[in-house]
C-alpha cells in the first residue's frame, strides 16, 4: 500500500508519524514544496495552549484532539528525545484587565498539571496597562513549548528512519499525483488547501511576531487578548496580531510598533533584548475546521497530533469499508482520498 502525505509543516509531519505507526508496512511519502524553515510552522511560538473558541466540530472531538496531542507531546517531553525534538516544559501567567473569562481555559484546566488563579501578589508581577498597581484578573499554569524549528527535522528524521520518504515538489492539483501510484493521499497543506481544494471558506488570519534574544526570560506572559511573550530554547517570541482575511506577507511597521510597545510594557526588561528577526505568517482559518487536518488557525502545533490520530482513523475506515465515517465531525471535504 502506498500513501502520500501532502505538506511538511507540523500537521503533515505529525500525520506522517501517526499513519506510519498504524501502517508500518506501507510505503509512505511526505510530499511538499517547502520543508523546515520554509513552512508556516517554523515561525510559531509553539506554546501548548488552544484558544477557548477553538472547535473541531463538537466539544467531545475537540477535547479529544487536545488531550491526545498533550499526551503525545508529554511522552516525548519525558523521553531522551525531548531536547532534539524541541519540547520543553514552561510555566507562566495570563493577565487581564477586562474580564476573568480571558484568564480561564476549559480545555486546559483539568488537563495540565497546574492551572490556578493568580494570587494578589502575582497580579503585581507585570505592570498593568491602565497604570494601576496590579492586573484585575490572572491565572498561572504549566504547559509545554514545542519549537517547530527543532520538532520538524526531528520528526522527519524519525519518519525516515522507519522507512518513510520525503519528496520535494509542488502539487497544484490532486491529479498531479495520479501517475505516482498512490493508493491514498492525505492533505495537510494548510492555507495551500484554499487553492488545492478550491475551498472558499478557508481564509488567512495574518500574524506577525518578533524573535528576540532575552535569555533572562524563563516564563511566558499573556496580557489580555493578543499580547504574548513566549520563551524558547534560543529566542523569545513577542506578539502579536490577528488580522482576518489579510494576505499581507510583509512586515508591517505599525504592527511592529504596536507589538513592541505592548510587550515591553508588559515586561519592561525586554527593552534591552537583542532583535533577531521579525516574522509574518498566514494562519489557515476555517469555520468549521474542515477535513480533520486543515483550518486550525493558530493552533496547529497544539492540536496536530490529535487531528493526525483522527485522520489516521479515517484512513483505516476508508480502507476497511471504502468510505469514511463522518459522525462526530464537521467534515465536508475528505482529506483522506483514494486515488
Amino acid at each position: 500500500m502506498k500513501i502520500g502525505i501532502l505538506g511538511a509543516g507540523i500537521v503533515g509531519v505529525n500525520t506522517a508519524l501517526q499513519v506510519q505507526n498504524e501502517f508500518p508496512n506501507a510505503q509512505i511519502s511526505v510530499i511538499a514544496e517547502g520543508f523546515g524553515n520554509e513552512t508556516l510552522s517554523s515561525g510559531a511560538a509553539g506554546i501548548f495552549r488552544p484558544g477557548t473558541s477553538f472547535s473541531a466540530g463538537n466539544d467531545e472531538v475537540t477535547q479529544k484532539w487536545i488531550t491526545d496531542s498533550y499526551d503525545f507531546y508529554n511522552q516525548i517531553l519525558h523521553s531522551e528525545s525531548a531536547f532534539e525534538a524541541g519540547i520543553m516544559q514552561v510555566s507562566g501567567y495570563i493577565f487581564s484587565s477586562k474580564s476573568p473569562s480571558i484568564t480561564k481555559n476549559h480545555f486546559l484546566e483539568k488537563l495540565l498539571p497546574i492551572y490556578r488563579p493568580a494570587g494578589d501578589d502575582e497580579l503585581e508581577i507585570c505592570p498593568s496597562p491602565e497604570g494601576s498597581s496590579a492586573w484585575k484578573y490572572g491565572a498561572y499554569f504549566q504547559t509545554m513549548v514545542i519549537e517547530s524549528s527543532s520538532f520538524l527535522p526531528w520528526g522527519l528524521k524519525v519518519f525516515e528512519s522507519r522507512g518513510g520518504e520525503t519528496k520535494q515538489r509542488r502539487v497544484e492539483a490532486f491529479t498531479d499525483l495520479l501517475g505516482d501510484g498512490y493508493d491514498y493521499v492525505i492533505n495537510c497543506t494548510g492555507f495551500g488547501s484554499k487553492w488545492l481544494c478550491n475551498d472558499r471558506k478557508l481564509v488567512p488570519i495574518r500574524g506577525q511576531v518578533y524573535k528576540v534574544k532575552a535569555p533572562w526570560v524563563k516564563m511566558f506572559y499573556y496580557g489580555d487578548y493578543d499580547t504574548y511573550i513566549i520563551p524558547g530554547s534560543t529566542t523569545v517570541t513577542l506578539g502579536g496580531c490577528r488580522q482576518f482575511d489579510s494576505y499581507k506577507t510583509e512586515v508591517d511597521r505599525y504592527d511592529s510598533a504596536s507589538i513592541w510597545d505592548r510587550c515591553t510594557s508588559l515586561l519592561p526588561s525586554l527593552k534591552r533584548a537583542e532583535l533577531v528577526r521579525e516574522w509574518v505568517g498566514l494562519r489557515p482559518y476555517r469555520d468549521p475546521v474542515n477535513s480533520f487536518n486543515m483550518g486550525t488557525c493558530g493552533y496547529g502545533v497544539t492540536t496536530s497530533p490529535g487531528s493526525a490520530i483522527h485522520a489516521t482513523k479515517a484512513l483505516k475506515e476508508l480502507i476497511r469499508s471504502g468510505k469514511v465515517d463522518n459522525s462526530g465531525s464537521t467534515t465536508a471535504i475528505m482529506i483522506v482520498s483514494k486515488l
